[in-house]
Formats: structure tokens, sequence, C-alpha cells
């Protein structure tokens, strides 16, 4: 609370508001620097040693209450209401698209079919999925997703695994894109098979 009601604090200011040792306070400090909930900047002076101060980052505002997880949905869903279905559909679309664009720019150095998919992966991962791959017997591979950044969306709008396929089917233009599971449909996980193309087997 004290973070949030204050933007740049000093360590001076921080133990006004509490009866534990400095020494304390500081180790507080740094565990919560170090796990990314808050910020730590450094302040130079004409004289004297610098100052810091700390204030709370994208990742600390997201453990206070907000509408982060329903917000997205209602908009789609006041969408439909305004424009219909198909607005809904054309926005998924236009988002399916740019996530397109983006893995393929960025697996343009990735020629080998697996330096493609461990590409993939790590662009993915990146994206706020928690993808895992296992190579079959037969060369092909198996992705396993055990989060879905858009999972409250992909609920609503089951369009978004639709899209998902498109978009792994569009960057593995030669592979066989084969759905398994899907978090929307009850399972624990996502899971994808690509198969390999003929040449590569």
């Amino acid at each position: 609370m004290l973070f949030k009601k204050n933007d740049g604090i000093t360590i001076e200011e921080i133990m006004k508001n509490f009866t534990i040792s400095e020494p304390a306070i500081r180790k507080h400090l740094h565990e919560l620097v170090k796990q990314g909930l808050v910020s730590k900047e450094q302040h130079k002076q004409k004289i004297g040693r610098p100052f810091f101060t700390y204030g709370l980052t994208r990742k600390g505002h997201g453990l206070f209450p907000n509408q982060y997880e329903s917000l997205p949905v209602t908009l789609l869903e006041d969408l439909e209401n305004l424009q219909g279905p198909q607005a809904v559909r054309a926005l998924l679309n236009k988002r399916m698209e740019r996530e397109q664009e983006e893995l393929q720019e960025g697996l343009t150095d990735s020629e080998e079919f697996e330096d493609k998919i461990a590409a993939l992966v790590e662009l993915q991962n990146n994206n706020g999925y928690m993808l895992e791959v296992e190579r079959t017997q037969e060369g092909h591979f198996i992705l396993t997703n055990f989060n879905c950044p858009i999972a409250n969306i992909a609920h609503k709008y089951r369009q978004v695994c639709t899209n998902e396929k498109k978009i792994y089917s569009s960057v593995f233009p030669n592979s066989e894109v084969i759905p398994q599971n899907f978090i929307t449909a009850g399972d624990h996980v996502c899971k994808w098979m690509i198969k390999a193309a003929a040449e590569d087997e």
C-alpha cells in the first residue's frame, strides 16, 4: 500500500512507516527488487553520495485488485453487442495476422526444422506462453503449452484456438499441424503436433 500511494520513495521515508530496523527493511526491499515487484532508481547529487528511490513495477501493480483478466473479454462483448459478431472475428483475425508476422520475422534466421521449432518455442515463451517441446521417433515435434496468456478470451471466443492453428500452419507451410489438447476444452494443457515435412524426416 505504501508503494501504491507513493511514486519514488526513499529508504528514510519508508522507515517512518515501520518499527523494524533499517537493515531489515533493506533486506525486504532487496527481495522485492529481486522478484521484479519493486524498482530501484539511483539519483546523483551535486554534493554527497547518490540516493535511491523505490517504486512499484508493472508486475508489482499487478498484485493489486484489477480488471486485467476480465476487461478484454468485456470489451469484446461490448464490441459484439455494438457491431455484431463479425466485428469480433475481424478483430481477432487482425491479432492473428500481427502475431503471424511477428513470428515469421523472428524465425527468418532459422532454416532447419528443429532450429525453427526451438526458435518458435523461445519466441512464444517470451510472449507469456509456457511451451515445452518433445521430439518423436518419427522426427515430429510435440509442443505442450502449460500456460495460455489469453485463456480468458479463448474460453469465450474459441476462434482464438482456431487462429493459433492457422498461425502455426503458416509458420510451417510444409508441415501438418495437428491439435491434440486444448485448455479451453477442459484439458490441463494445450498440445500441438507439428509433423516434419517429407524432406525433413
